[in-house]
């Protein structure tokens, strides 16, 4: 028995170890790890959202753009959450609440899309309402792992975040491919039904959270002291003039829901290889991290924006290969090209959005850092949104439906042309000999809101197809922790 417990002990070391990063797995770690999962595993029905407003609901390549724009717009108030959470408790806690109602609200908000949906705006409620959840759940368990953090020992910096992303990563990857075997076997409403079950795990493992109960009224005067000092800080040249660089980086339109309409209509591709082509995509993405960590992440921010810039447009024109058919005549199959133009774009496109996250890390002012960097994240996912709302614009110009892309090839070129357009502003960017951080105000302060590391609006700029037109919404991929030099 004493050689069994033991043994025991033994296993549960290697586990914390090599698994949990150092960290003992206890109750409260699993439930925190199991709310990043549910993120990644949403995904289950990206694919079935597309095909739902494509197909049943009628939608044209224009109407889904448009559609996607508003249900981003959870994402574009982040810090709201953070400041509700912070500020309005609910009998007395403020994080386990939020969590069992963020989990319910996106198990109702999937059931209506698998029941009682028949409308584009129902849709449209419907699919915010399962956004905002996630953001919610998002901005909540972000600042838990904030404050887990500040007691980690200086070996193991970092390491509680590195697990959360790859336990939401995980979540992800695990979904790519079933998302578009299920849609071979079951219909949509189905797949939202079965989507419906994640979110009231949140629910369920809320309370495994530890939270001392509050028993005093929040200190307002802190939140106003807060907001003073986040005021400051965004008056400083030093971050609204890269802040407006990044907006306009990001903001330039997207052909995404058009090429969605033309490889499942133009060319017949079916739900489980576009099953195939975004866990394709998934991997890259994380090869693309691996690349810049790895390689890139020591070049100036001007050079690396650049040069991404340019070669990600370039290489985004290879796509009218596809859309003229040329790659036919190449001996190249259409499945062929798809996966490996998306695999290329992919990895060159997170390459080119990893520096955003480095770069507003490193312009937040210490006290202020987690408001601000949550700030700067809703700036650029209001990019995002006017990123699909011009595509949509573009789309119902050129006459582009279901049925009709005779101007596909000009749209691609347009999307990818105009990526180049913010390269004259490139000198609002930290230059190589400066130090991009703002100016420090009281370093006492602690954050309001949770330290947000998602790129919930990263935009390849390539403009490769990715079928998961709400990919970027309703589950953001989370990017690994940018680290301060």
């Amino acid at each position: 028995m004493i050689v069994s417990s033991s043994g025991f002990a033994k296993l549960k070391a290697s586990l914390a170890e090599k698994i949990f990063f150092g960290h003992e797995p206890s109750a409260e770690l699993l439930a925190i790890l199991l709310v990043y999962f549910v993120q990644g595993i949403v995904g289950l029905a990206r694919l079935a959202i597309s095909f739902f407003l494509k197909d049943e609901l009628g939608l044209s390549p224009a109407e889904v753009s448009a559609l996607v724009g508003i249900a981003a717009l959870p994402w574009m108030v982040k810090p709201l959450f953070g400041f509700i959470s912070d500020g309005l408790p609910i009998f007395g806690y403020r994080r386990r609440p939020y969590l069992v109602l963020s989990g319910i609200l996106g198990a109702l908000a999937w059931l209506a899309l698998a029941t009682v949906v028949h409308s584009p705006w129902a849709a449209t409620l419907a699919i915010a309402l399962s956004s905002l959840s996630v953001a919610f759940s998002d901005v909540i368990v972000d600042s838990i792992i904030v404050e887990r953090a500040r007691v980690e020992s200086v070996g193991n910096a970092g390491s509680l975040q590195s697990l959360c992303w790859g336990t939401s990563a995980a979540g992800g990857l695990f979904t790519a491919y079933l998302s578009g075997w299920l849609l071979e076997h079951f219909s949509t409403r189905t797949v939202f039904t079965v989507t419906a079950i994640f979110p009231l795990f949140v629910s369920l493992v809320a309370w495994s959270i530890s939270e001392a109960r509050l028993t005093e009224p929040t200190n307002w005067s802190v939140v106003g002291n807060q907001l003073k000092h986040l005021r400051h800080a965004v008056t400083q040249k030093s971050i609204w003039l890269p802040t407006a660089f990044l907006f306009l980086w990001q903001a330039t339109p997207t052909a995404e829901s058009a090429f969605f309409f033309f490889t499942t209509n133009e060319l017949g591709f079916a739900p489980e290889f576009l099953g195939r082509v975004r866990l394709v995509t998934s991997i890259a993405s994380l090869l693309g991290v691996w690349v810049f960590q790895r390689f890139l992440k020591a070049v100036p921010f001007r050079v690396i924006f650049g040069w991404s810039t340019v070669i990600s447009a370039v290489l985004g024109l290879s796509t009218l290969l596809l859309v003229t058919h040329t790659n036919r005549a190449l001996g190249i199959s259409d499945q062929w090209f798809s996966l490996g133009d998306n695999l290329v774009l992919t990895v060159m496109g997170q390459i080119a959005f990893m520096p955003v996250l480095v770069l507003a890390a490193r312009l937040c002012p210490p006290g202020v850092e987690a408001t601000l960097f949550a700030l700067l994240m809703s700036v650029v996912n209001l990019a995002g949104l006017l990123s699909y709302e011009s595509g949509a614009v573009l789309m119902h110009w050129f006459g582009i439906t279901e049925n009709n892309f005779s101007n596909l090839a000009l749209l691609v070129v347009i999307t990818n042309l105009t990526t180049l357009l913010p390269l004259p502003l490139l000198g609002w960017l930290p230059g190589a000999e400066a130090t991009p951080v703002a100016e420090p105000v009281e370093a006492h302060l602690q954050p309001i809101t949770a330290l947000e590391m998602d790129s919930s609006a990263s935009k390849h700029l390539a403009q490769p197809f990715l079928p998961d037109l709400l990919t970027e919404f309703v589950s953001p991929p989370r990017e690994p922790e940018p680290v301060e030099e």
